[in-house]
């Protein structure tokens, strides 16, 4: 805030970095054409990852492993233990993967 002279204003920085995480996720997956239930899928995924580093202070690498369980039952077809991210194809699953890397 001084090294940029911003030492009057009141923007609140915690807020405008989490607009932009959200902001920034929701685009990338409207460029990826995902439906509206995808869109919502997509943005509980950003939240569930913002939680597991805000709240439970995981790291980078086992918060991967957590996306990877999360995505791991996408395709598998009438699985009793399908997960509930079975509304996105293989191939969104592994971009969506590589976003999150």
């Amino acid at each position: 805030e001084e090294f940029l002279n911003f030492t009057r204003l009141k923007t609140s920085w915690r807020k405008a970095v989490l607009i932009d995480y959200y902001s920034t996720g929701f685009l990338w997956a409207k460029e990826m054409n995902f439906s509206l239930i995808q869109l919502s899928g997509f943005m509980e995924l950003l939240n569930f990852i913002l939680g597991n580093i805000s709240d439970k202070h995981m790291t980078l690498g086992d918060n991967l492993k957590e996306l990877e369980r999360a995505m791991a039952e996408i395709g598998k077809a009438d699985s009793e233990e399908g997960g509930d991210l079975n509304f996105f194809s293989i191939e969104q699953g592994k971009a969506i993967i590589d976003y999150f890397i």
